[in-house]
């Protein structure tokens, strides 16, 4: 016989060795039934009708345990945690016999943080997409494609498409990469069937139903060509030049310029890739003064490593090689173009005013665009307007120290179109985020008494982030090359912090602000 271990246990265990025994001594003898005997007789009768009872209760709720589990633990899910106490404090855990413990039931609930900006960006959710396969065949009587084209296999990405394309004479060595024969897609040499490749996902990112109000179609297509166009060959920008063109395959519309039989991009350094955020600034500042600029990335140029392709204008005036410019413009006479307003108000200049064919307000875009970027390639080739770095081309040409006599040096890059010699095409424009408040160049701002109402009312609104956010977003490639977001953060937290700059200074200086969208 096993000792009870608990104390309820010990004393009915107690009780029972001391009453049983006595009244079955006391209703088998033949002593008198005196009434002390009697009474305590009684009260073990009674003690022992009370075990029966908690015996009996015990079992039967031991035998509706497993049909009461699944309601009773549906009745602890409903209710609201009525013992968790509002000080963050718990009870400690329950005791089990066998010396383990319970776990209290506790739900943790994390709270997040309030974001300091908005993540307001359109179209980030990417929607699912079944993959299609498409199966062609040639239509009865239909002649065949004729030849092979010449494609380049970029044999390190395998998810990439084959790239058709050729490359001139003279030119193999830029590439780094050998060219094979391959049969292009699509085309066939006997009358079998032949399937489509798998369309390859648009490096030009627009999941919602628009892209953004101050991108029109034809900037969304010109990107998607420079972004996605097959590379069909390349080939020099001029036979002095190191710069290439990246010739790609014609499109359905014949409104892009061609530098031959197809579009082309002008290929830039990866050091340059300010160039496409220039183009989205200019485009939501409501300028559109810049030509259509996208980042791409290929095995066969520039290392691998991802670069900016911008579009090749045919339509651009001629420019010297010295200046790349159309129109030649000493900073002496450049201001006195801005005092004479030329063509303001549809006013027909004076032959004596020293006059071009450019609009006033251009020098106004010009300036603020510049100012924007600190670019300085155009109106202070010299860098006499701030403390420029040994890595600055003027620092390395010498410029710098051509700076007593400003009225002489040289405009670069004002560049015009053929058929409209009005406006001007803001070309080469790498901007420098790297500039602080105590350097920025002012003199580009120097004779500039308006400035352009859709860009300052955007500079004002405080909606600048938001838009560059959503506008950067859709070129996948430059997005990833800076970083994501947190990197792109970080560029408009420098155009911001100069945008205000800007204002202060328009305030200050009692400048103009006019629509200029004639």
């Amino acid at each position: 016989m096993t000792c009870p271990d608990k104390p309820g246990q010990l004393i009915n265990w107690f009780v029972c060795t001391l009453c049983v025994p006595r009244v079955r001594k006391l209703w088998s003898s033949r002593r008198p039934r005196t009434r002390r005997n009697l009474l305590l007789g009684t009260a073990c009768a009674i003690y022992l009708g009370f075990l029966v009872s908690q015996v009996g209760r015990a079992s039967l709720q031991h035998r509706r345990g497993p049909e009461k589990g699944p309601q009773q633990s549906r009745d602890t899910a409903e209710a609201p945690f009525p013992e968790l106490p509002l000080d963050g404090t718990l009870p400690p855990p329950e005791s089990q016999g066998n010396g383990s413990t319970l776990q209290p039931n506790v739900v943790y609930i994390t709270l997040r943080s309030k974001r300091s900006k908005p993540a307001n960006i359109r179209g980030t959710v990417k929607p699912k997409r079944r993959k299609k396969y498409a199966v062609a065949s040639p239509a009865p009587g239909q002649e065949a494609l004729d030849g092979p084209s010449f494609q380049l296999q970029e044999a390190a990405r395998a998810a990439d498409a084959e790239l058709p394309g050729y490359i001139q004479g003279g030119n193999r060595a830029n590439t780094g990469r050998p060219w094979r024969l391959l049969r292009g897609p699509g085309v066939r040499g006997d009358g079998s069937d032949f399937q489509l490749p798998q369309a390859k996902e648009s490096n030009i990112r627009i999941y919602s139903e628009s892209a953004p109000s101050w991108l029109s179609k034809e900037d969304i297509r010109r990107m998607r060509l420079l972004a996605d166009g097959a590379v069909v060959g390349l080939q020099p920008l001029s036979s002095n030049s190191q710069a290439l063109l990246l010739v790609l395959e014609g499109s359905t519309s014949g409104s892009v310029p061609d530098c031959g039989p197809g579009p082309c991009g002008l290929v830039k350094h990866p050091l340059d890739m300010s160039e496409v955020f220039a183009f989205h600034l200019d485009r939501i500042l409501g300028l559109n003064r810049t030509l259509p600029s996208v980042s791409r990335k290929s095995e066969f140029i520039q290392d691998g490593h991802p670069f900016p392709v911008i579009l090749w204008d045919s339509s651009l005036s001629p420019t010297s090689n010295e200046t790349h410019s159309s129109v030649q413009l000493t900073w002496g006479t450049y201001q006195q173009l801005l005092k004479q307003k030329c063509w303001q108000n549809g006013r027909v200049p004076k032959p004596d005013w020293g006059c071009t064919e450019v609009h006033h307000h251009e020098w106004s875009k010009v300036a603020l665009f510049d100012f924007l970027l600190q670019i300085y390639n155009r109106l202070d080739t010299n860098c006499c307007g701030f403390r420029p770095q040994k890595e600055d081309a003027c620092v390395q040409n010498g410029l710098r120290l051509k700076c007593d006599h400003q009225d002489s040096v040289v405009l670069a890059h004002i560049v015009q179109r053929k058929h409209d010699p009005r406006h001007l095409v803001f070309i080469d424009n790498k901007g420098f985020f790297d500039r602080s408040e105590d350097n920025l160049n002012f003199k580009l701002l120097k004779g500039i008494q308006e400035f352009p109402e859709s860009a300052v009312s955007v500079l004002k609104s405080q909606h600048l982030r938001q838009k560059l956010l959503q506008s950067l977003f859709l070129d996948k490639v430059y997005w990833e090359s800076q970083g994501g977001r947190q990197g792109i953060e970080k560029l408009i937290d420098v155009i911001e912090q100069r945008a205000q700059i800007l204002l202060t200074y328009i305030s200050a200086h009692g400048a103009k602000v006019l629509p200029m969208n004639e």
